[in-house]
């Protein structure tokens, strides 16, 4: 979650065993292999050490076991997925060009077509999500477990303390998104049941972590980029792909290129 904080990080990973204790080892594999490509291609030893490449790197490990039943062949995809999602990382990260987690999401999708066109037997059968009765808040929490696949709600409370740890503007801002964009996709009749589990809020908490500062213009970015995240979000459902965090990518990408834009012209106008 754009932390560079290792005790941050180790909650994560506790998380994500609380869930699943064979995601936690896929997440765990994946990012040792995708740290250990950077060591291989000497990538440049500060950014391997900020853990820029085990970040995407984990998440291939973790959306394989979601999406692909545990079999060996599942876990030479976390392997190969991990190291492409390094090397990917490594592509834009030399051209200077904030990927976020896109290299995850494209791996991701790749592993999907492929399993989708020669494997299709490997892909785990999804469980029909229940509705259950909740509020804003919890689902707020489970949001943040939701960035790393995770549902339960312990999870998403651990994720939240580990974003706290590291950035608490960071934690509440995130917190505050989620809410705001679960409620947001209620008013726009999205199934109670996946907004319970956190499903239209975890690019929210993304988006918010991006933007995440002490003045009154950095809401508006905040705010700006939960709304495009849920309308990708809602858009993506009509094409059948898994949308993972690429609404908050591309969410991202347009507010930063509206912030270029516009910053000068509101920092004239004195908001601060």
């Amino acid at each position: 979650m754009l932390q560079e904080n290792s005790i941050t990080g180790l909650l994560f990973l506790i998380g994500i065993f609380y869930g699943s204790y064979t995601m936690g080892l896929a997440a765990l594999l994946a990012t040792i292999c995708g740290t250990a490509t950077a060591y291989l291609f000497k990538y440049d030893k500060s950014e391997i050490e900020q853990g820029l490449y085990g970040f995407s790197a984990a998440l291939v490990g973790v959306a394989v076991m979601l999406f692909v039943k545990p079999v060996i062949w599942a876990w030479l995809f976390v392997i190969l997925g991990a190291v492409a999602a390094a090397m990917l990382q490594h592509f834009f990260i030399k051209r200077n060009f904030p990927a976020y987690t896109f290299p995850f999401v494209v791996v991701t999708w790749l592993i999907l077509l492929i399993c989708n066109k020669f494997c299709g037997d490997m892909l785990a059968i999804s469980t029909p999500a229940v509705a259950q009765a909740s509020d804003s808040l919890t689902d707020g929490f489970k949001s943040f477990g939701q960035v790393i696949f995770q549902e339960k709600f312990l999870a998403g409370l651990l994720f939240f303390i580990a974003v706290f740890i590291s950035s608490p503007i960071a934690a509440l801002y995130g917190l505050a998104a989620a809410v705001v964009s679960a409620i947001l996709a209620f008013y726009l009749s999205v199934p109670l049941s996946e907004i319970n589990l956190g499903l239209y809020g975890f690019n929210a908490v993304l988006c918010a972590i991006v933007f995440a500062g002490p003045k009154v213009r950095d809401g508006l970015w905040i705010l700006i980029s939960i709304v495009l995240a849920l309308a990708i979000s809602l858009l993506m459902l009509k094409t059948g792909i898994p949308k993972l965090t690429f609404p908050f990518v591309l969410a991202t990408w347009i507010t930063l290129l509206l912030k270029n834009k516009l910053a000068p012209r509101i920092k004239r106008g004195n908001i601060s």
